[in-house]
């Protein structure tokens, strides 16, 4: 089955061009060390310069009272400069020629200093490049730490249009997927006990804003709540129940673009003098601008604009102090990059134990240039891997096992990575996985088991599936709603699927599964994989995706206690387990 991921780098052809378009300019690409930046730290900065590119000089500009850096050839207008070193060269085969790097050092800050800076190669004919097309980056040096309750989170992802009307109402009378389903706000007030009974400490809605579309990316106004949603006191009786219950709110705030109906681009749009035309990347006016996706209905906002910027970084701020406790940040890596820093150094003015995280698509590298900008970002790596591997049969255990021994170590441990099966971009883990629901169950055991806060989209819990793929019947990238079709309540939900997930998010919080941060491999073949806890061997998983059944017989183990996605039979005769597991199944021993 041909698995739907949104994004722009799905194929191996759209991942060499980009590489390689990359590596042939001057690039930095927020290569920086350390990335978290504390008091004290200086930070080398790395540059990079294409086969084609002679340089006699490399520039950082930059500045530490939040202005932007201005300079050229060596001279700073704006700010400070800084000479870089010539570093190694190193051949590159896709463009085969070589690549020049160049490294230069920020001297440290105190604590609250947003450093911004710009980089640049010079050529001996006088030709200044700026690096990545001109971007402008920016880090925080500051001691705020992942909040410890975004390490504990086991969040419940939810389609407010999609999940229920509420008030005893019926959906509304839809002809195709797209369509509005007419969830609200109320309607998932009314099912919080339904939530937390299943374990979800926290619960993540999307878009609430005023919006034109069931899925709400397309906002109009970031002040106000979509009235077919509900309203603002109904959004705060939302949250004080949840916090009444110990739980946490987690926002889906959207920085990047809007609705081309929102006030600010008709007017940039219908006035050429337009204070708000600068809010939008025009490349010929009015008709033809920057957007997210090329979609036209959703402009991308110039966050390069002071008031563009603090126009966003205000509406977050509001909805922080209104009671919200995380934001999950769509799309992070369009708008400029230099935004995130001052986006964090508000928000966490505002609510240090805030959790901001957010949804890159692109290499784990990209997702890594976000340490000390955020507390961390949504894994769409190992759902990728975990969907070829439990959810296909693309990826074997050996396959897997060696990419996520090495992804748990590329990332620091105070960048917090959510894991995920499926969510509202992509066709669901159920469908792609055959409706095969031991599949579904296995996919889980493993979430659970890792370290990072496990996320589950609304439905999966009971069995929801889709009626076709996203690109089955559409083609190109199809019709999302297949994935958001409308909860599955009373007689219609798989009620021991519900259970086999209770049972799951319990184990996971009594065995304080989030602490454990490394896996070791203990044995592996392509349909067999036994993990330890680097920290606590004595809690293992073992799994089998073969077509038959097989047998395990773990010596000197001192596991007493299990959980498996199937029924299992344990034997132990002194310190020796001895017990089959059926086919695509996994067990969980401590």
């Amino acid at each position: 089955m041909l698995d739907f991921i949104f994004g722009d780098m799905v194929s191996e052809g759209e991942r060499i061009e980009k590489y390689r378009k990359t590596i042939r300019g001057v690039s930095h690409l927020s290569h920086r060390f350390p990335m978290k930046t504390r008091p004290g730290d200086a930070v080398i900065l790395t540059l990079s310069t294409g086969p084609e590119i002679l340089t006699e000089k490399a520039f950082i500009y930059y500045t530490t009272d939040r202005t932007d850096p201005v300079g050229s050839k060596g001279i700073a207008q704006n700010g400070y400069v800084i000479s870089m070193q010539k570093g190694n060269v190193n051949w590159n085969i896709p463009e085969w020629g070589y690549i020049q790097r160049y490294t230069g050092m920020i001297p440290a800050q105190r604590t609250g200093t947003i450093v911004r800076y710009r980089m640049s190669s010079f050529s001996p004919n006088g030709e200044e490049i700026f690096a990545d097309d001109g971007k402008y980056y920016a880090y925080c040096v500051d001691d705020y730490t992942v909040p410890q309750w975004a390490r504990e989170a086991i969040v419940y992802h939810i389609m407010v249009d999609r999940f229920s009307p509420g008030n005893g109402e019926e959906w509304w009378s839809v002809e195709d997927v797209e369509d509005i389903y007419g969830g609200t706000l109320k309607g998932i007030l009314e099912h919080l006990d339904y939530i937390q009974k299943l374990g979800a400490n926290t619960l993540y809605l999307s878009p609430l804003f005023r919006c034109n579309s069931h899925h709400g990316y397309d906002s109009t106004d970031y002040y106000e709540i979509e009235s077919r949603f509900g309203t603002k006191e109904e959004f705060h009786e939302l949250l004080d129940e949840l916090h009444q219950r110990g739980m946490k709110f987690i926002m889906d705030f959207v920085p990047n673009h809007w609705s081309n109906r929102h006030e600010t681009f008709q007017d940039a749009i219908n006035n050429p003098n337009s204070e708000y035309r600068d809010w939008y990347n025009f490349r010929h006016y009015p008709d033809d601008y920057e957007c997210f996706f090329k979609v036209r209905e959703m402009p991308q906002i110039n966050l390069r604009n002071k008031d563009a910027r603090k126009y966003m970084i205000d509406a977050a701020c509001y909805w922080v102090n209104f009671g919200v406790d995380g934001l999950r940040i769509d799309y992070a890596i369009g708008p400029t990059p230099d935004f995130w820093a001052d986006l964090r150094r508000a928000i966490k003015n505002t609510k240090p134990d805030c959790w901001i995280f957010g949804e890159v698509i692109d290499p784990p590298d990209s997702q890594q240039a976000l340490v000390g900008l955020m507390d961390g970002c949504l894994d769409f790596h190992l759902l990728e891997f975990l969907r070829k591997t439990m959810g296909g049969e693309e990826w074997d255990l050996c396959k897997f096992s060696a990419f996520l021994v090495k992804h748990l170590s590329f990332f620091p441990t105070d960048f917090i990575l959510p894991s995920m099966l499926d969510n509202h971009d992509m066709d669901r883990f159920l469908w792609i996985a055959g409706n095969d629901i031991r599949r579904l169950k296995l996919g889980a055991l493993i979430q659970c088991f890792l370290p990072n806060p496990p996320f589950l989209y609304y439905g999966t819990e009971v069995g929801l599936s889709q009626n076709c793929g996203i690109r089955t019947v559409y083609g190109g990238h199809g019709h999302l709603g297949e994935a958001r079709l409308p909860m599955l309540w009373g007689e219609k939900q798989d009620h021991e699927l519900y259970e086999y997930f209770q049972q799951l998010y319990q184990l996971r919080k009594n065995l304080v599964l989030y602490k454990h941060r490394g896996v070791s491999v203990k044995h592996v073949t392509s349909t067999e994989m036994i993990l330890d806890l680097e920290n606590n061997p004595t809690i293992e998983l073992v799994i089998n995706i073969a077509q038959e059944d097989k047998h395990f017989d773990l010596e000197n183990s001192t596991s007493s206690s299990w959980f498996g996605s199937s029924a299992i039979e344990m034997k132990k005769d002194q310190k020796n387990l001895h017990f089959d597991l059926p086919p695509y199944s996994g067990v969980i021993l401590y």
